[in-house]
């Protein structure tokens, strides 16, 4: 009996309009990848955040912080027993968001309490990604029109974006980065472009042995 081989978890990771959506489906749709985005505002957490995101409050009452973030991870957490399973059938999944945008959006908010170790405390033990790509896009910055959801603002994407780097410089580990992670600076270019790109990080890391999962 031959054993399937497990699929590869990819995710992209980046601030508001870098092209993540894109290219996770371009990824998915030419490559046959399962493709999962974050949060997933069809389950019944995930409407919860959906009416948090779109400025609705919830049954009449504000969420605070510390709720808001815990629900993005239980939104992760709903999911993760069906994407193990498809990873097992030896099936590849594209993440979009996944546990470095709940903490960096909510470390940007700055709450006293909510630090690096308790905003990523609740996604311990979830599977973790065997490739990241972070895309970065400088030609957003002087762009306000990020679009009408409560974090889609300039001020608040300049401060997720310097907490995205100090997760993936001082607090994510050296051996992640260094076998795991890619950066890449899509500032300037056009779709296709920055799909080769992606794609041959995708398909180097798809060449790759893997076995056992790795976890956050």
């Amino acid at each position: 009996m031959v054993e399937t081989k497990r699929g590869k978890l990819i995710l992209i990771e980046g601030l508001d309009r870098t092209g993540k959506t894109t290219q996770c489906e371009l990824i998915s749709k030419r490559n046959n990848y399962k493709y999962y985005k974050f949060p997933n505002r069809e389950t019944p957490i995930g409407k919860i955040i959906n009416s948090y995101l779109s400025q609705q409050n919830y049954d009449g009452k504000t969420l605070s912080d510390q709720s808001i973030h815990l629900l993005f991870s239980s939104n992760r957490w709903e999911l993760q027993e069906e994407m193990k399973k498809n990873l097992l059938d030896g099936k590849n999944i594209m993440l979009d968001r996944y546990v470095y945008s709940g903490v960096a959006y909510s470390l940007a908010k700055g709450i006293e309490g909510m630090d690096y170790e308790w905003c990523f405390g609740c996604d311990r033990g979830l599977v973790k990604p065997d490739l990241t790509i972070f895309l970065i896009n400088n030609g957003n910055a002087d762009n306000d029109g990020f679009g009408d959801e409560i974090y889609e603002k300039k001020e608040i994407q300049a401060k997720v974006r310097q907490v995205f780097e100090t997760i993936f410089t001082e607090k994510e580990k050296k051996e992640y980065i260094k076998d795991h992670f890619k950066q890449l600076d899509v500032t300037g270019l056009g779709i296709e472009e920055v799909y080769e790109k992606v794609e041959s990080f995708v398909k180097e890391e798809a060449n790759k042995d893997s076995t056992n999962f790795i976890y956050f």
